[in-house]
């Protein structure tokens, strides 16, 4: 009984401290879904729980991962683990998604789009989440088919994944610019077999 009131002031002496810094989180780790899953066997039903987890770092990296465990905060645990065994990249364009992007996995269908800064995130559930963690500001999204939330939190992440950076765009002057090269080398040839 008289350890407690000893562990109390140590950690009160730290926190007063003035080299003393709290340590900050690396990640930040939602919980998006839990559910009571049931396997048969002879003598009943034995009861586990399964966990949705995102993990980002809210600087374009994010990452989703499922997991179960016998209760709830080992199978956050175990789902966090795997999310952030599967982190992506997130190629963002001033703040929100450089183009308009869908995807479907089972019967989520997500569509994504770019906003205008000040827009902030029009989306919901799931799908907001994701683009919080990931550090997206301003973007506008549409759930179709399927609300598993499963389902939507991977579409949402496939949707991701699927973005081309602005800086890999072909475009007009790209095709223009990797074309003129070529004219130019076939021009030298030219030159060199008159010579001949």
């Amino acid at each position: 009984m008289a350890q407690a009131p000893t562990e109390a002031k140590s950690s009160d002496r730290r926190a007063r401290r003035p080299d003393f810094v709290p340590e900050e989180k690396q990640f930040d780790e939602r919980t998006l879904h839990i559910d009571r899953v049931a396997r048969v066997v002879k003598g009943g039903r034995r009861f586990r729980f399964r966990a949705l987890v995102v993990v980002g770092d809210r600087k374009n990296r994010v990452g989703i991962g499922t997991a179960k465990g016998a209760d709830v905060t080992a199978a956050v645990t175990k789902a966090t683990e795997v999310a952030k065994k599967h982190f992506v990249t997130v190629p963002l364009y001033k703040g929100t998604l450089p183009h308009e992007v869908t995807a479907k996995v089972g019967g989520a269908n997500i569509l994504l789009k770019p906003a205008s800064a000040g827009t902030g995130l029009i989306a919901g559930g799931v799908v907001r989440t994701i683009l919080e963690v990931a550090g997206v500001s301003n973007a506008l999204s549409k759930s179709l088919g399927s609300t598993n939330k499963t389902n939507t939190a991977y579409a949402t992440l496939a949707a991701l994944q699927s973005l081309v950076p602005a800086n890999k765009w072909v475009t007009a002057t790209t095709k223009k610019a990797a074309a003129k090269p070529k004219a130019a080398t076939t021009a030298a040839k030219k030159v060199t077999k008159g010579k001949e």
